[in-house]
């Protein structure tokens, strides 16, 4: 008996890491994967106000079951919809009941230049005791596996795909050009937006972040080492230390005045040794390996694209 007990528990420790392990390797795949963004125009005929998030929610779930990344910012690419109420009618049942039938019409496509790359159409059926409710379980009703809508979503993902190959060279020049103006996280953004299905251009746009990254943190560095000087310099005390630390430890350790702000923490941290007999608590980043490098570019394209408005109006004429 005490076998068995030992063993399933051992069974589920397994399946509770395989599952954990696999939630952790779907975020982390995110970051490279076609992202595309879930969008609900503002109008459409007929539609509860109270019903826009339930179809905003289950644009993200078509995105995310069909393998692509559900953008958290607002991307160029979106996934949208209209919907047409086919028909509409009361049960004979007592008491009587709301039946909609309606014919939802969805669409993935360029939303900047308003090229519409796929289109396809499901027709669901909601009853409810008004025309809210009717309408919400109609929308519940959309089947994010649904077959065609998987092989719909795939011809979107291809166009993307299409889209960074043939615009590479371009996209390059464009973060280039933001990068001299020291827009670098604009330029960031713009490059680890290509994602890692698009092999040839991916490479050649970390290639092109690495300069760019590098300007960024140097140019940060002499900001907040300046910053930390200043504060530590005005009244050497526990108070000036923690807020001077608290600087010299978000530094990036290939930055080029790297040398300048250990120094000057050893300084802070032998005074502090001093007036208060401790060790001091913030410790400088180490040095990152590669691998890390490309999550910290995306860390600054993610926080970038984060920091833009989140109403934005997409360009879909002509699209129904």
């Amino acid at each position: 008996m005490k076998k068995s007990i030992l063993k399933i528990a051992f069974i589920s420790s397994l399946a509770l890491f395989s599952i954990t392990s696999a939630i952790a390797q779907d975020k982390k795949d995110d970051l490279g994967r076609v992202a595309v963004t879930a969008w609900v125009p503002d109008q459409i005929e007929g539609m509860p106000t109270t019903a826009r998030q339930s179809l905003a929610n289950k644009l993200t779930q078509i995105i995310n079951k069909n393998g692509v990344a559900s953008s958290s910012f607002n991307s160029r690419f979106v996934l949208t919809a209209n919907i047409i109420v086919a028909t509409k009618d009361l049960t004979a049942t007592a008491p009587p009941m709301q039946a909609y039938t309606l014919d939802v019409n969805l669409y993935i496509g360029d939303g900047f230049d308003g090229t519409l790359f796929a289109s396809t159409s499901v027709q669901v059926k909601g009853v409810g005791q008004n025309e809210t409710k009717a309408y919400m379980q109609a929308l519940n009703n959309i089947k994010p596996e649904n077959p065609e809508l998987a092989a719909f979503v795939q011809k979107g993902k291809q166009k993307i795909v299409e889209y960074y190959n043939s615009k590479c060279d371009f996209i390059i020049k464009e973060a280039n050009t933001l990068a001299t103006q020291n827009k670098y996280e604009e330029a960031i953004f713009k490059l680890t937006s290509v994602p890692d299905a698009c092999a040839e251009c991916y490479d050649k746009a970390i290639k092109a972040v690495g300069p760019m990254y590098q300007k960024m943190i140097d140019r940060d560095c002499k900001l907040k080492l300046a910053e930390a000087s200043n504060i530590w310099a005005a009244n050497q005390s526990m108070d000036a230390a923690d807020q001077a630390g608290a600087i010299l430890s978000s530094i990036e350790p290939q930055s080029s005045c790297y040398g300048e702000v250990k120094a000057l923490n050893s300084k802070i941290a032998a005074r502090v040794k001093e007036i208060d007999a401790r060790e001091w608590k913030y410790i400088l980043k180490d040095q990152e390996q590669k691998s890390e490098m490309i999550k910290a570019y995306r860390d600054v394209g993610v926080a970038y694209g984060n920091g833009q408005p989140k109403s934005i109006t997409y360009n879909v004429r002509g699209w129904w």
